[in-house]
């Protein structure tokens, strides 16, 4: 699709997001099995539900344009996530490993965070103004998960990984 508009580049980086949002689908399941610590697990298990909402509010927002979501696939998700991937087979200490998840978790929501901010500016300077509502509501929802994750891993489990889980 050559890109000779902002409404151009909005459908390409929203069919970005869509990729990307899949992807993580495929992702949260492992990440909550191979968590230790039950808060975390129930973290991830709670993003994949927000994680479905999400999807649905893109497929939303391309039927209103009158687009099709797929064709395009996230490289950029795709690395990220294959970092996590390495994480997931780790083998040591619990606490550690689930620190080790927070910090692949929170490069993933920072690329959304990051997405999520320009397709909702873009729609917003296209009039697109209950896109960006719907894109805003999305971006608000990855930024409290990066929350959660952060107190988590400051409260919790950065401390008993400091000392290999032996407090």
């Amino acid at each position: 699709m050559p890109m000779d508009s902002l409404k151009d580049l909005y459908v390409e980086q929203l069919r970005d997001l869509y990729s990307a949002e899949n992807q993580i689908l495929k992702a949260l399941p492992m990440m909550a099995e191979r968590a230790h610590n039950p808060e975390l697990r129930s973290a991830f298990e709670e993003h994949e539900r927000v994680t479905h909402d999400q999807v649905k509010r893109l497929e939303a927002i391309f039927d209103g344009m009158g687009e099709k979501p797929g064709g395009h696939h996230c490289k950029g998700m795709e690395g990220l996530l294959k970092e996590g991937q390495e994480m997931l087979k780790e083998k040591g200490d619990p606490d550690t490993i689930d620190a080790g998840l927070i910090a692949a978790a929170q490069r993933v929501e920072h690329y959304e965070i990051a997405g999520y901010g320009c397709v909702r500016t873009y729609a917003d300077r296209l009039g697109m103004a209950d896109h960006a509502r719907t894109l805003q509501q999305t971006l608000d929802e990855e930024g409290q998960t990066d929350h959660r994750l952060t107190a988590l891993a400051e409260r919790i489990i950065n401390p008993k990984a400091e000392d290999g889980g032996y407090r």
